[in-house]
């Protein structure tokens, strides 16, 4: 294994796999190879007894594999040993159980389950927290435990309390978990089994056909000669690799790997390059036209398009990246970066031999756009990938392998997905059953209540206490279990504000993934820190300041009618100026973290762009001109200043 592949497997929450013998790995390449034509085929030739069949088979052929792949422990051997085949052996029986006894007549029991029945969905339900705890940790599996007592033990909670219950009988848990289509075979699943796997195939794809190394030379040929290029180069990179890895951290190992040479080089300091290299490994998986595995479940629950929650993210996007820039201008000043020599080819000659790379990314989109559907589009670009990668490669046989390879590993690398959206299905069936998140997102909006009777106050309080638990609760579960749990607490609580549905789900999905470079445990910026040798904490601050702006523009989505324009939800007017007002509010926030506007800002400077960037993000005609006016006296404030000490 590779430096870069064990700082990934290190600080990855989501992929923590064995290094497999050679024996054992040619059998759970066959295994993976197996699961990804099943897909393959489902995409085509879907089973005729539906959907949920489908994801009772895909569910009994991927958990035994977790328990194939990943250690039960950190002093586990590499190799499954007997309990992990037992476990492997147990988990297909057990997932694959409804499907014994003949499956319609497993269904007609829903409500009714036999003591058969209980046994083998209490066996799924614990191997489902166990493939959970040796993919992610055990902060999942224990919140999962927390929802289960919670819904058995409902009864025992002070009549007084508004999240008290009847409580349910056990039996009836099981069947909500086993037999309902909001347990294990309930949307995140079904987004897993039919989005994700193939998301993660083509990714593998992309990668075996060279993309990953042609995307790097094409940032760094792109920007060329300029104090300002590595940082560039590093955005750019991190950018088009996040279509390739899927992951931020991941990304940001594989950035750090070939860019921390030249940031060093151009005389970043170790923390600053650390947290540009996290922000930019970050900012892969909330930009079109690959967002993160919640992004799937977005447009399942809102049922939408996978293109509109791409359409929705467009600006936002947009408002990131630039403030990305903003930094890397004000970095390169404030440090004195120097160009850096990089000996790449001209970026013509380059796009001539290599630009293919970017074909299948545009078949998913026109695709898209013609109304394909999603899981097609993307079978078709990794089609597309694979034969630009014969061309290249001329020998079919290496190829072929080649191919093989990659869909064998795309099914591995979505399995810690797999596990944690099957244990997602504990919580939702667990809310569904007890109605705890409408009880939750009302004491959430009762605190906030407390504080201002108001309602825009109201709105505001809720909204910045359902940021931070959105992100606290990110710091400890994966993402796509951060979305799909804030979804059903956080969710309830803004919508019955007035909020819509979609601005809602666009503001719990930027903080779920913001979570990788929230400290204090920030993932991405710990994975940078490894690489560049900075102090951990340090990066972390220097990450928080290049994202600082994706922590705020969300909040804009919701507090204000007119934040559903940075959604494309409005008029072009309306899109205009609040784009044009988050903009400016932007590079405000990059004024107050940067401490550089036309030369050094001093603290007048900054101090006035604070309420500039906070009025500007609040999307109301008036407070947008007070800020405009806030930043105006900021900028002639700094020409004074500066004129001054020129004389």
């Amino acid at each position: 294994m590779s430096t870069t592949e064990a700082l990934a497997v290190e600080f990855d929450e989501e992929k923590p796999s064995r290094a497999l013998s050679p024996r054992w790995e040619r059998v759970v390449w066959a295994a993976g190879l197996a699961v990804a034509l099943l897909v393959l085929k489902q995409v085509f030739w879907p089973f005729a007894k539906g959907g949920q069949y489908y994801l009772v088979v895909f569910l009994a052929v991927t958990l035994p594999l977790v328990f194939l792949c990943y250690r039960s422990g950190r002093g586990a051997p590499d190799d499954p040993g007997p309990l992990d085949w037992a476990l492997a052996l147990l988990a297909f029986a057990a997932a694959a159980y409804p499907l014994f006894g003949g499956f319609d007549a497993f269904l007609d029991r829903q409500g009714q389950l036999t003591p058969a029945d209980v046994v083998a969905g209490t066996v799924l339900l614990l191997l489902v927290l166990e493939a959970a705890r040796r993919t992610t940790g055990w902060v999942l599996p224990a919140v999962c435990a927390v929802f289960v007592a919670f819904a058995y033990y409902g009864g025992y909670l002070p009549a007084s309390w508004s999240i008290s219950h009847a409580g349910v009988d056990f039996a009836q848990i099981v069947n909500g978990f086993f037999n309902d289509a909001t347990g294990f075979y309930g949307t995140p699943l079904d987004v897993a089994a039919t989005y994700i796997v193939l998301f993660t195939v083509y990714g593998a794809v992309l990668n075996a056909s060279g993309a990953g190394a042609f995307f790097v030379d094409i940032s760094f040929s792109a920007f060329r000669r300029s104090r300002t290029a590595p940082g560039r180069t590093a955005a750019a990179a991190g950018f088009l690799l996040g279509t390739v890895s899927g992951s931020g951290t991941a990304t940001t190992v594989s950035l750090g790997a070939v860019t921390w040479p030249m940031l060093r080089e151009a005389g970043y300091p170790r923390e600053n390059a650390g947290g540009l290299l996290a922000a930019s490994g970050i900012g892969a998986i909330l930009s079109p036209p690959t967002l993160g595995a919640a992004a799937f479940i977005i447009a399942e629950y809102l049922e939408t398009s996978y293109l509109q929650v791409l359409v929705w993210a467009v600006l936002p996007t947009l408002l990131y990246y630039l403030g990305i820039a903003l930094a890397v201008e004000s970095d390169a000043r404030r440090f004195g970066a120097k160009p850096v020599d990089v000996d790449v080819p001209r970026p013509w000659p380059l796009l001539r031999r290599g630009g293919y790379h970017f074909l299948s990314l545009g078949v998913i989109v026109v695709f898209l756009v013609l109304d394909i559907p999603v899981y097609s589009a993307v079978v078709y670009a990794t089609g597309v990938a694979a034969l630009f990668a014969l061309a290249a490669q001329r020998d079919p046989r290496a190829w072929a392998r080649s191919v093989l390879d990659s869909l064998s590993l795309g099914v591995r690398a979505a399995l810690p997905v797999v596990a944690v959206c099957a244990a997602a299905g504990v919580i939702t069936s667990t809310v569904t059953k007890t109605g705890l998140g409408q009880e939750l997102a009302a004491a959430l909006v009762d605190l906030a209540s407390a504080l201002s009777s108001r309602p825009a106050a109201v709105l505001l309080v809720t909204a910045v206490l359902a940021a931070v638990a959105v992100s606290v609760l990110g710091l400890a579960v994966p993402v796509t279990a951060s979305f799909v749990i804030s979804w059903v607490v956080v969710g309830p609580a803004l919508v019955g504000l007035g909020v819509a549905r979609e601005e809602t789900a666009m503001f719990v999905f930027y903080y779920a993934v913001l979570s990788e470079v929230t400290p204090p445990t920030a993932l991405a910026a710990v994975a940078a820190a490894a690489i560049t040798g900075g102090d951990v904490m340090k990066t972390m601050w220097r990450t928080w300041k290049y994202t600082l702006p994706a922590f705020l523009v969300p909040l804009a989505f919701v507090l204000t009618d007119h934040g559903a324009a940075l959604l494309l939800r409005a008029s072009f007017v309306d899109v205009l100026w609040a784009f044009a007002a988050s903009a400016l509010g932007v590079a405000a926030l990059a004024v107050v973290t940067g401490g550089w506007l036309f030369g050094p800002a001093r603290w007048p400077e900054r101090a006035l762009c604070v309420p500039a960037a906070a009025l500007l993000l609040y999307l109301q005609p008036v407070t947008v001109a007070v800020g405009v006016g806030f930043l105006l006296v900021a900028v002639a404030v700094h020409l004074v200043l500066g004129k001054g000490n020129h004389a």
